[in-house]
């Protein structure tokens, strides 16, 4: 079986898929894509097709490590969600080619199913309380929200009232037994976040997401210092060398890589393994589309520290599109009771509606994540 074409479809509400077709006439479909920078991603996947075309897609790591090791500058956001994409539908390929779901061929699942967070509050929070509520009437156990909107490195007690005030407006309305994801989103900087972080526990949050950027990964320590509250960090990781520090540091709780960010599935299988060395739990980053869920599933399916997976249907990012749009065995993604069962049919075990995709495609998207600026006029963290 020999790869024959590499093909890239920009798809509303910001996704980017690829379908890798063989001379067999299975194919495989992945998700490539940076949000933001689409473009660009399917730019890097057109360099790689120059080398995969021809070449026998049951090699997936060979292929992994040809297109991460033979490019002497490597890593990063764009690069690796190039490869995520592709090895992806690489698997997806060797999936179907054997009739087994992926997480077959990774040793067989250790769970059935897996829970699952909705999203909620939108860029700049507002009623949460009821938007939980109505998450939990439709069966969810857990939420995630943003925290804030834009925050100053130090900033107005009344800014960190609002934060406290939509948490316990969700404990309230929800009750103990309910998850709370609070993500900071790299928006609060270190001042700031020590004073938040001690003052939420009063809400036993589920956990906290990027209480600063990564960028200050030292700072870690201090945010861990001042809270009991699990910390979660990592979708602005790209791959097993990324992840490495953090997890020796000892002040993350729980990694979030993302599928079409961080090398596919490939790496982040070796990620997840990574984490458990360090009792790390595993809560893969997915606010993008159907291919990258599914993909994920199988991580998760697989790996025993996996402990709750993101979703992106009813997102408030997804205009003109939504998590099903392009599947076509909708009932596969189906939530019931909170979780979502693991994908049992060959490869990554969804039905594409190419057919919607090449629709799609023609539409296209620029979407570009909001650019925010502070009273003073400076730039603000997004």
């Amino acid at each position: 079986m020999k790869i024959t074409n590499i093909e890239t479809f920009i798809v509303p509400p910001r996704w980017c898929f690829c379908k890798i077709t063989t001379d067999s006439g299975i194919v495989g479909w992945g998700e490539p894509v940076v949000e933001g920078r689409a473009e660009a991603v399917v730019a890097v996947v057109e360099t790689h097709k120059e080398y995969l075309i021809g070449k026998d897609p049951m090699l997936i790591e060979d292929h992994w490590n040809v297109m991460h090791r033979s490019g002497f500058y490597r890593g990063g956001a764009i690069a690796m969600s190039a490869i995520a994409g592709i090895d992806q539908a690489l698997w997806d390929i060797k999936g179907k080619y054997y009739n087994v779901p992926v997480h077959e061929l990774m040793g067989g699942r250790v769970r059935d199913k897996i829970k699952v967070y909705q999203w909620i509050g939108g860029d700049r929070p507002n009623d949460v309380g009821a938007q939980a509520q109505a998450a939990q009437r439709d069966g969810f156990k857990a939420i995630k929200m943003n925290a804030t909107d834009e925050c100053q490195y130090i900033d107005t007690f009344g800014k960190v009232e609002r934060v406290l005030e939509r948490v316990a407006a969700i404990r309230e309305a929800c009750g103990s037994d309910f998850g709370i994801g609070i993500d900071f989103h790299g928006r609060v900087h270190k001042p700031m976040a020590k004073q938040l972080v001690k003052r939420l526990e009063e809400y036993n949050p589920m956990f906290i997401e990027e209480p600063v950027l990564i960028d200050h990964k030292e700072s870690f320590k201090d945010v861990a210092r001042n809270t009991c509250i699990p910390i979660a960090t990592g979708e602005r990781l790209y791959s097993r060398w990324d992840f490495k520090d953090i997890l020796h540091d000892g002040y993350v709780d729980i990694i979030q890589p993302d599928l079409s960010h961080a090398g596919g599935i490939t790496e982040c299988k070796k990620i997840a393994s990574m984490a458990e060395a360090y009792d790390v739990a595993l809560a893969p980053h997915c606010p993008l589309g159907p291919i990258a869920l599914a993909s994920c599933l199988q991580v998760d399916a697989t790996s025993y520290n996996a402990v709750i997976q993101e979703q992106s249907q009813r997102i408030h990012y997804n205009q003109g599109a939504d998590l099903l749009t392009y599947v076509k065995n909708k009932t596969v993604l189906d939530y019931e009771d909170g979780f979502v069962n693991i994908p049992t049919g060959p490869g990554l075990g969804i039905e594409i509606d190419e057919e919607a995709i090449r629709q799609g495609a023609k539409e296209g998207h620029k979407w570009r994540n909001p650019f925010w600026r502070h009273e003073d006029g400076s730039v603000a963290e997004w």
